[in-house]
């Protein structure tokens, strides 16, 4: 397998940023730096974006990089017309748009590549095992990797209890930080007139921003005329950033909403921060498998506040570099927040820890857990 040719599929991929497309870009760099011979085959980039150079090939696609019929119809054909080279090729499913599409191709033996890897976050799991068919055409993907990989035990666990037969050949590769990361060069607080939350996240209902801004809403007034929220983050489908907005001009807080911002720009605005919040809930079919974003924050030296759910246990160890909280406990998060913002000392004492626990996995150790000889033994 080692000398084989790795192509990796995904949806996810630059200039689309989030976890999944970190962790694609990263697993990438890693797999080349193993000596692999890697393409990245990716959605089409805009126009105006101007491409990085990278160490591995990529292939841009004519595709959007949605999960709906057009997108899996149109990423069907590519597999298709390079099936051959497919063939003799180490196929990698980095994420669940590409996996939808070669769950109908699987029937064909030609269209079916024959080394198969695969790596689940946490929502698909739930998504494919709510639908009977695609359940069923899951399960058989599944039985045709060769390897597939988890970021955290939790979300190991979640397929395991939804495809059985996945937990044998499956391994943790966790997150890690980005390579091209800025850290801030103190943990001790910022001199401002107000004590800065931070929120980094698409602004989705998932990701918890409302139930955030709302534990801050009820901290005492003398408290929060002493608080600026800032949340980052473009806006998705629906009314939601809308609803955030006036829920934020009725809180009696300062709340600056950000928008989305290159790296550059965003390590800049965790120099300036105290406090990290990400307070993500399970939302319809959707949870938080691990959050890379929160081990970026605490690279930067800042404790967190989040909600003790999905995966997040493993990014942010309670009473270590965060404090966790059960979801549906608006009291308990309220406290949490005035806990940590009259006690500088304890901001401190999490971020220091947060440093330390940032460096802790390296995507190099995790490209080697996947990309191994299939020959050696699976880790338990």
């Amino acid at each position: 397998m080692q000398n084989l040719p790795h192509i990796f599929i995904t949806h996810e991929f630059y200039p689309r940023r989030g976890g999944i497309a970190t962790f694609v870009e990263e697993m990438a760099v890693a797999a080349t730096g193993m000596g692999l011979s890697v393409e990245v085959w990716a959605p089409a980039a805009p126009a105006h974006i101007k491409e990085k150079s990278w160490p591995f090939s990529l292939r841009r696609l004519p595709l959007s990089g949605s999960h709906d019929l057009i997108c899996q119809l149109r990423l069907a054909r590519d597999i298709i017309r390079h099936r051959r080279r497919l063939r003799h090729a180490v196929v990698y499913l980095v994420e669940p748009g590409p996996m939808l599409t070669l769950m109908w191709l699987q029937f064909f033996h030609a269209f079916r590549p024959n080394r198969l890897l695969l790596t689940f976050h946490g929502s698909e799991i739930l998504k494919f095992q709510q639908n009977p068919l695609i359940r069923s055409m899951a399960s058989k993907l599944i039985a045709h990797a060769e390897r597939i990989s988890t970021l955290t035990t939790y979300t190991r666990n979640l397929l395991g209890e939804s495809f059985p037969d996945a937990l044998a050949k499956t391994v943790l590769t966790p997150g890690a930080l980005r390579s091209d990361l800025t850290e801030s060069s103190s943990i001790t607080d910022k001199s401002t007139d107000r004590l800065v939350i931070l929120t980094v996240g698409r602004l989705h209902p998932r990701k918890g921003q409302r139930e955030t801004l709302a534990a801050l809403a009820t901290l005492p007034a003398a408290v929060r005329v002493k608080l600026e929220y800032w949340i980052v983050g473009t806006a998705s489908k629906g009314h939601y950033e809308t609803k955030l907005k006036k829920l934020a001009d009725q809180s009696g807080l300062v709340v600056k909403f950000l928008g989305d911002l290159p790296d550059e720009e965003l390590s800049g605005i965790y120099a300036q921060a105290n406090l990290f919040a990400l307070t993500s809930i399970a939302y319809k079919s959707s949870i938080e498998g691990f959050g890379l974003v929160y081990l970026e924050a605490s690279a930067h030296g800042l404790p967190i506040v989040a909600h003790d759910i999905g995966g997040v246990r493993e990014a942010v160890i309670d009473g270590e570099t965060g404090l966790l909280v059960p979801p549906d406990q608006p009291e308990q998060l309220t406290r949490a927040f005035q806990r940590l913002i009259g006690d500088a000392e304890l901001r401190r004492r999490l971020g220091e820890s947060g440093r330390t626990w940032a460096r802790q996995t390296n995507w190099k150790k995790s490209a080697e857990l996947l990309f191994a000889p299939i020959t050696t033994e699976l880790a338990p």
